[in-house]
Formats: structure tokens, sequence, C-alpha cells
């Protein structure tokens, strides 16, 4: 990861200072790297050690980045990481920009590795994302998601780059397509089970912690599986309650969906979903040679139900 961190450093010079500053401060303000990880993780799991995976990992976090900069923008957010996120600190146009300029450096560093099929996968993988941010877009406020639609949006915005980055350490590993296959399975799984988590933390988590404000969901309108779980589970009174929530986003009603959500076991209900997702990529893990790589793939998954942040 220090060589990574190293390559996006290099790579994100820029002629214009204000695409460095805005860069800098979005990269630099932290983050799991959990995506770059994946990739490294199947690349060691697979044995290839070539330089090639620092700049295939770089990738995958400048598309991730850009996508924060665009969805922070999006959802007229405010704080990511307990700290304010690039729109508040520069504004919405310079925001915007500085995405274009992300993945634009993304797709030139793909053309470095000399791979149609690794450009083939980024290309389709950016393109999905963007599908399901506009398919969020168009549910915002929309009480009547169901589970199947919900799953949908977050294995098309978030789990798409975790499976890609992962398929992608293992055709930079020359792997067969089993394994190839194992790796995209798990990365979606493993995306699948983070999103449902961090659905889960914006009604139980706690905000110093996780460093964003909670209830920002029911504020942007998001109908997440808490929500639809709750809406299955509680009372016509109670479900009346989240479905004005939702549509009108007030956040005055916040105390009183957390407190139906709890009471109707919703966060139970999620919770059990992810760990289905876990155990899904623990088994597509199981599939790859057995060394410290394939271990620590197998750890992550199991660890991922135990996140607060």
């Amino acid at each position: 990861m220090r060589e990574v961190d190293g390559v996006i450093a290099h790579r994100l010079a820029s002629g214009v200072p204000l695409v460095g500053s805005v860069s800098q401060y979005i990269i630099s303000a932290g983050g799991k790297r959990l995506r770059p990880a994946l990739l490294l993780l199947c690349c060691g799991a697979l044995g290839y050690t070539g330089a090639q995976r620092f700049n295939m990992a770089a990738v995958v976090e400048f598309i991730h980045t850009a996508t924060l900069l665009h969805d922070d923008v999006v959802d007229e957010s405010e704080l990511r990481r307990g700290a304010p996120t690039a729109n508040a600190r520069f504004g919405n146009p310079a925001s915007v920009l500085v995405g274009d300029f992300l993945y634009s450096r993304a797709f030139q560093m793909m053309v470095e590795a000399q791979s149609m099929r690794i450009m083939q996968v980024l290309a389709d993988a950016t393109n999905i994302i963007s599908e399901g941010e506009v398919m969020q877009l168009m549910n915002m406020h929309n009480a009547a998601l169901d589970e199947a639609g919900y799953l949908q949006v977050i294995r098309s915005k978030t789990a798409k780059l975790f499976e890609a980055s992962a398929r992608v350490g293992a055709i930079l590993s020359g792997a067969t397509p089993e394994q190839e296959e194992a790796c995209a399975s798990y990365g979606q799984a493993m995306g699948t089970a983070f999103q449902v988590i961090d659905d889960v933390l914006d009604y139980a988590g706690d905000a110093a912690v996780m460093g964003k404000n909670l209830g920002d969901d029911l504020r942007e309108g998001k109908t997440t599986l808490p929500l639809i779980a709750a809406m299955q589970r509680g009372t016509d009174a109670e479900r009346a309650t989240i479905q004005t929530a939702i549509e009108t986003g007030d956040l005055s009603m916040l105390d009183a969906v957390v407190a139906i959500v709890h009471k109707t076991g919703a966060l139970d209900v999620a919770k059990a979903s992810a760990r289905g997702e876990a155990e899904r990529a623990i088994e597509a893990a199981k599939q790859l040679p057995p060394n410290e790589y394939s271990a620590c793939l197998i750890h992550l998954a199991t660890q991922l139900l135990e996140r607060n942040h």
C-alpha cells in the first residue's frame, strides 16, 4: 500500500494548482483503501509480483475517489471521514471538475497496462457505477423500493468496483477463468456486504466514530435495507411514519424512525443479509490457492461484519 500511495501522489501531479489541491485533499483524508487492497491481495494469492499491480491499484482508488467527489455534490453532503467534504471546502464546480480529472487520469493509466481485457473490465465497471448512481437518484424519496431494487442499486453503485478490482488482480496474474470468477465473486459479495453494513450504521452507528452525520440517508430520501425491513415488519402506523420520513426527508422524524428500526429487528435482518454476502465471499476465497494472501481475504470478509465506520 505504501507503493500504491507513492503512485497516487506521483500521478496526482497537475499543472493546474486547484486540481492538485482538491485531489490531495480528498485522497489524504484517509479512507480504507479497500478496493486497491483487494486487487493487491488477489495478485498475492495468485502469485503475481509485477509493478503493474501498484498502478492498477491506484487506478481503482482514483475511480473510487472520483465517484466520492461526484456523490457528495449530488447528495449535498458536508462531512466525510470526520472532515468537511471537498464540495464544502472548495465548492461544487471544483469537486465535479476534479472528479472528471481523476476519471480521465485513471483511464490514461489503464492504457499503460497494455491490456484490452483490463480496460474492458474497468470501462464497463465505471459505466455500471454511473448507471447505479442514476438508479439511486431516480429512487430518491421512493418508499416503494423493495429489497431486489435496493440490491440492484448497491451492486451497481458500490459492489461493481470491488468486483472489478478483484477481477483485475486476477487478470494481471494470468489466472484461470475459474480463479478469475472466484476473485470477481469475492469482490462483488464483499462490496455488497460493505454497503449493507454502511446502511445499517446510518441508523445504529456513532457519528464521532463514523466521521459522517447520522441520518444522512434519511435526509437524502434513500430507501435502504434497514428501512425496507422495518416497513415489512412494522405496524401500519410505523410503516406510514417511515414512508413519510423517506418521502419528505424530514430529519425531525429521525428519532422516531430509528426507534421503529430497532423495535422491529430490522437491523438484525440487514446484518443477516450482510452475513450471507460475507459467507459467499469466504467460499469464493477458498477456491484460490491456500496462502497468506487468500487467508487474509477470508479474514477481511470475517472482519467486515464487525466494522463500525
